[in-house]
């Protein structure tokens, strides 16, 4: 018995369901080559318990012609003739020869396999050219066309809970929560108790997560000395202990998205905080212009630390820009908010550096 019949199309809108925003490697296991593994999987019956098995050859052979054939026939037909090397499946390739490893070593094993979807014969020598992966049958199943509505949402929820690890689901309910309030005002609450409405964004959910979050977590006496938004250049400042400080901040130069002090002990250590939706991190100029304010006000540049805050690591604005990250400095992220990213020179450890990772 094959799996009823399911169109590409279909494969790939309930994978964009089955593994949402925050899942690890999710572009190995939504974009379009992960949708033709499964497609192919499905079409072959390479289903958990059946004894079939998929290889990359039956992804990267497949035609749109042969695609389009849901009878049984045609489909066992074309589990017969992909392995044979004198036959040719007649029709336009998906894909050329070349695409066997992308399919194998990134939806595969960095993608399908990782998170419990496809299972993969251990019995078989790492040399052997024999189709050795299975998809889940529990997996399989989420791909009937007649599931839906509440069905469906209920399979594909128990999946998720069963296969996706604590940290990713954690990950999942954070990047949905902060996706629902980007859409409307986000109200932040200040360490101070000070309130604050912020323009509707990711932006603001980020920024969010900074002030609430990472300051509480990383900082021991929190406080907001300046906060700006791309509507509304300042939206707050603490003019009171940036003068004390002596930072000379001008609106329409040098403009951070956020300064965090530290005010715990005799020293006061600052933070400089670039918030990245999509672009705008934390580079070795950027750092630079604002240890030119804290030079100018004698401020010891071991007491300044410098932060770029993402939703998540899978965010398109963490991909575009890490290659930019300035060295000594450190990456949060909204969706993982116990974890920091350092930066590290290989220079001694500064006392900033060991006051904010908790040595």
């Amino acid at each position: 018995m094959l799996p009823p019949y399911a169109t590409r199309d279909l494969v790939g809108e309930r994978l964009h369901l089955i593994f949402p925003e925050g899942t690890p490697n999710r572009i190995y296991c939504t974009r379009e080559l992960a949708a033709s593994t499964v497609f192919t999987a499905l079409y072959i019956g390479a289903v958990e318990g059946t004894g079939r098995f998929l290889g990359p050859v039956h992804v990267y052979r497949m035609t749109h012609e042969q695609a389009a054939k849901p009878d049984d026939t045609a489909r066992m037909d074309y589990t017969a003739v992909v392995l044979s090397k004198h036959s040719e499946v007649p029709g336009r390739r998906w894909y050329r020869d070349n695409t066997r490893e992308p399919i194998r070593d990134e939806t595969l094993r960095d993608g399908l396999v990782a998170v419990g979807a496809v299972t993969r014969r251990d019995d078989l020598p790492t040399t052997s050219g024999a189709p050795r992966y299975a998809l889940k049958a529990e997996f399989a199943a989420l791909f009937t066309p007649t599931l839906s509505g509440s069905a469906l949402e209920k399979a594909i929820s128990d999946f998720q809970t069963k296969h996706l690890s604590k940290g990713a689901l954690a990950r999942v309910s954070i990047i949905r929560a902060g996706a629902a309030r980007s859409s409307a005002g986000v109200l932040v609450t200040f360490p101070s108790g000070e309130t604050r409405q912020l323009a509707p964004g990711p932006s603001s959910v980020i920024t969010q997560g900074v002030v609430e979050v990472f300051s509480k977590r990383f900082l021991e006496d929190p406080a907001v000395l300046w906060l700006s938004e791309s509507g509304n250049k300042v939206v707050i400042r603490d003019d009171n202990i940036l003068n004390a400080l002596g930072l000379k901040i001008e609106a329409d130069k040098n403009l951070p998205d956020l300064i965090l002090a530290d005010l715990h002990g005799e020293d006061t250590l600052l933070v400089f905080v670039e918030v990245v939706a999509t672009d705008g991190a934390m580079h070795e100029r950027r750092r630079d212009e604002f240890y030119g304010l804290t030079d100018a006000a004698g401020f010891n540049r071991e007491r300044v630390a410098f932060v770029t805050a993402y939703r998540d690591r899978e965010s398109a604005g963490f991909k575009k820009t890490a290659h930019q990250l300035a060295w000594g400095s450190f990456a949060w992220f909204i969706s993982e908010p116990e974890q920091l990213l350092v930066m590290h020179d290989g220079a001694k450890a500064h006392s900033h550096l060991r006051r904010l990772i908790g040595l």
